[in-house]
C-alpha cells in the first residue's frame, strides 16, 4: 500500500564543632525547661487536629464526588483507535436528567414523560427470539445508528492519510497503520431492521432522483457492487485467484477485492502483481481492473494468524451491497457472481450467508468453458470437540458432499465456514472479526456463526459451488506443500493462543469452568454478541454440552440427509425476511444411532 557531576573537594570538613553557647546570643530566645513542656503539649494537639482537619475535608471531597452527575459523553472508546461504540439515546437521556437532578433544575413532568417513551418504545421493539435463561437478555435501547453514505468507485488508496494506528497483538511494540472501519457494528444488540438493512450497499450507478449510490432493493442485481476480502500467507496463488475472479466474473466492473498480502518483500510474489508485464499482456485482470484492488502488505514475520489478517480484511470493506470471502487459492467458475447472487436472493432471506468448506479443485471445472462439472456440494454439519495446548474447543471435520435435498434454494445449516461466504454486506459490518485472537486457527468459524446467529442471522449451503479450493493433494500437493504457514511464527509468539482461545470461548459461553478474570475483555461488546439470540439457544437446538464438552452424533442425518432442519424451519422465515424466526422452536438434537461410528444407510 498501504539519548556531570562535581567532585566533592569539600568533603573533608570539620565534623565537631563547639557546643558552648555564644557569648553574643540573646538570652531572651532561650528556652526553659517549663517552656520546653509546654511546646510540647502543644505540638501534639496540634498534630491532632490537624488530622480533624484532613478527615473532614477527605469525607467532603467524597461526599461532593458521588454528588457529581456522571460526565455525558456519547461516545465510549476502547482500547484501541476507532473502538467507539454509540450508546443508546435512553443512556443519554437518563444521564441528562441526572445531570438536572443534581442541580434541582429537574421538571418532574419531563422525567415522567422519558420513563413512559422508554416503555412505550420497548414494547414497540420486533419480537425477537426469547432470551433463555442462562443468558444475560439483550439491554433495552431504542438507538438506531445509521451507516456511512456508500460510494462507488471507492478505493483506500484515497484514504491513506487517514489510517489509524493499531497495536500489534502479537508483539505489543509494532504500530500499524490500518484502515478504519467503514462502520461500527449496526445491530446495537438489537433486531436489526429491514429498513436499516437497505442502507447498506452500494449501486454502480446512482438513483435517478437521490443521486445516491446506495438505492437498496431498486438496484438492479447487475448493478450490485461485491466485496471480495483476501487474506494470502506467502501464497503465489493469490495473484492467480484474483485473475479468476475478475476474468470470470460476468459483471467484473462491480467487484473490488481487498487483500491482506503477508509476504517477505523480494522473496513473494506480491498479490497485485500481475503475472506477466502489462505492456505485453494488457487483457490481465490486475492490469484492466487494478483500481479496484487494494492491497494492505504486512510483513509476514508479523503474522499471528488468519483472525488477525482477516480483521484488516473486513476493515477494508466500503459498503458494497454484497462481501463475500475465500481462502488465496480458488478458482472460480463461469458468471459466478450472477450464479451466487441469484442463489442468495433465493432464500429471501436478508440475513442469509451463503458458506460452506469448498471442494478441491481437481476435476471440478471444464479448463475450457470455465463452467462447473460438479451436481454436488458440501454441507457444513460435522463439528465435535477436540482438544490441544489452547485447551478444548469445537473443530469443523471433514464436510459431508452430496447432491442437495432442497431444490432451487439453499439449504439451511447450523454452521458457518471461513473458507467461503457470501453474504449482504451487513453481515461484515455488524459480526467483525476479533483482532485479540492471535495464533488462533481452529476456532474462528466458531465464533463468527455463534455470534453471527445471535445478531439474528442464518446460515446456509450453497446449492452449486462457484468455486473450488487448491488441496495439497494430487497433482497440486508438491507446490501447495511449498507454500508457508503461518506456523513458522510459532516460536516468536509463543502461548499467546491459550488465551486468545480462552476469550473467543468465553465471548460465545463455551468456557463456563474458566475463570472470566483470565481472559481479555477489550472491546468485547463491539466483537461480542447480538441480542436477537443466545449462544445457550444454539447449544440447545443442535447437542452441544459446553460442560460436559461433548456433542450429540449424526446431525449431518437431520441437516443435510433429510434436511429435516431446513423443512422444519425455513417456514419460519419473518414475514419481513429478517432472519428465521426460532422464538417458537422447542427442539434439541439427539443422537439416534449414538452406538454407531457412521449414520446406519436406508434408515
Amino acid at each position: 500500500m498501504l539519548s556531570s557531576s562535581k567532585d566533592g573537594r569539600k568533603a573533608g570538613r570539620r565534623k565537631h564543632r563547639s557546643s558552648q553557647p555564644q557569648p553574643w546570643l540573646p538570652s531572651e530566645i532561650v528556652c526553659s525547661a517549663n517552656d520546653l513542656t509546654n511546646s510540647k503539649n502543644s505540638m501534639e494537639f496540634a498534630v491532632i487536629l490537624s488530622l480533624i482537619v484532613v478527615i473532614i475535608y477527605a469525607y467532603g471531597s467524597y461526599e461532593a464526588m458521588l454528588a457529581l452527575p456522571e460526565i455525558p459523553n456519547e461516545f465510549r472508546t476502547g482500547a484501541n483507535l476507532n473502538m467507539a461504540m454509540l450508546e443508546s439515546d435512553a443512556t443519554l437521556q437518563s444521564r441528562q436528567l441526572a445531570m438536572e437532578e443534581a442541580k434541582g433544575t429537574v421538571n418532574p413532568e419531563r422525567k415522567q414523560q422519558n420513563l413512559r417513551t422508554d416503555s412505550e418504545k420497548q414494547q414497540q421493539r420486533h419480537p425477537a427470539d426469547s432470551p433463555l435463561q442462562n443468558a444475560a437478555p439483550a439491554a433495552p435501547t431504542t438507538l438506531i445508528l445509521d451507516p456511512p453514505e456508500g460510494k462507488w468507485p471507492v478505493t483506500l488508496r484515497d484514504e491513506v492519510d487517514d489510517f489509524e494506528d493499531l497495536l500489534h497483538v502479537g508483539d505489543l511494540k509494532t504500530v500499524l497503520k490500518v484502515p478504519k472501519f467503514w462502520s461500527p457494528p449496526l445491530h446495537n444488540k438489537q433486531f436489526y431492521s429491514r429498513e436499516q438493512a437497505m442502507k447498506v450497499g452500494t449501486c454502480i450507478e446512482t438513483d435517478p432522483k437521490t443521486g445516491s449510490h446506495v438505492r437498496g432493493e431498486s438496484c438492479p442485481p447487475e448493478q450490485r457492487t461485491i466485496y471480495i476480502g483476501l487474506a494470502s500467507y506467502r501464497d503465489y496463488q493469490c495473484r492467480y485467484t484474483l485473475e479468476s475472479a475478475f476474468l470470470r466474473a460476468k459483471h467484473p466492473e462491480r467487484i473490488r477485492v481487498g487483500v491482506v498480502d503477508q509476504i517477505i518483500e523480494g522473496e513473494d510474489s506480491r498479490c497485485d502483481e500481475p503475472i506477466e508485464p502489462c505492456d505485453q499482456n494488457p487483457n490481465q485482470a490486475l492490469c484492466k481492473y487494478k483500481n479496484q484492488v487494494d492491497v494492505f502488505v504486512m510483513d509476514a514475520p508479523l503474522s499471528v494468524g488468519p483472525v488477525f489478517a482477516r480483521h484488516i480484511g473486513y476493515r477494508m470493506y466500503r459498503g458494497e451491497y454484497y462481501a463475500t470471502q475465500s481462502d488465496a487459492h480458488v478458482t472460480f467458475t463461469t458468471n459466478w457472481d450472477e450464479d451466487i447472487i441469484a442463489q442468495l436472493e433465493a432464500t429471501h432471506d436478508e440475513m442469509a450467508v451463503l458458506s460452506t468448506y469448498l471442494s478441491d479443485i481437481q476435476g471440478s471445472i471444464d479448463e475450457k468453458t470455465g463452467k462447473s462439472l460438479r451436481n454436488t456440494r458440501p454441507i457444513m454439519c460435522n463439528t465435535d470437540y477436540e482438544g490441544g495446548p489452547q485447551g478444548m474447543h469445537l473443530r469443523h471435520m471433514s464436510q459431508p458432499e452430496r447432491h442437495p435435498t432442497i431444490r432451487g434454494t439453499p439449504q439451511l445449516q447450523p454452521w458457518w465456514a471461513a473458507g467461503y461466504s457470501f453474504s449482504r454486506g451487513h453481515f461484515v459490518v455488524n459480526v467483525p472479526y476479533d483482532y485479540l485472537m492471535p495464533m488462533i486457527f481452529q476456532g474462528e468459524e466458531m465464533s463468527i456463526g455463534i455470534r453471527g446467529f445471535t445478531v439474528g442471522y442464518d446460515f446456509y449451503a450453497p446449492e452449486r459451488s462457484v468455486c473450488f479450493h487448491h488441496y495439497a493433494t494430487g497433482k497440486n500437493a508438491a507446490k501447495r506443500n511449498k507454500v508457508k504457514k503461518f506456523w513458522e511464527n510459532g516460536d516468536r509468539y509463543k502461548g499467546m493462543g491459550k488465551k486468545a482461545m480462552a476469550r473467543l470461548l468465553g465471548i460465545v459461553h463455551m468456557n463456563p469452568e474458566v475463570d472470566p478474570t483470565f481472559w481479555d475483555h477489550t472491546d468485547a461488546d463491539r466483537y461480542g454478541l447480538g441480542g436477537v439470540r443466545t449462544p445457550e439457544q444454539f447449544y440447545d437446538l443442535f447437542g452441544i454440552d459446553v460442560v460436559k464438552k461433548t456433542t450429540q452424533g449424526h446431525l449431518c442425518k437431520f441437516v443435510g440427509d433429510d434436511a429435516q432442519m431446513h423443512k422444519d424451519w425455513f417456514p419460519l422465515l419473518r414475514k419481513d425476511g429478517m432472519g428465521i424466526d426460532y422464538s417458537t422452536v422447542k427442539f434439541r438434537w439427539v443422537d439416534p444411532y449414538p452406538n454407531a461410528s457412521t449414520t446406519p444407510q436406508n434408515v
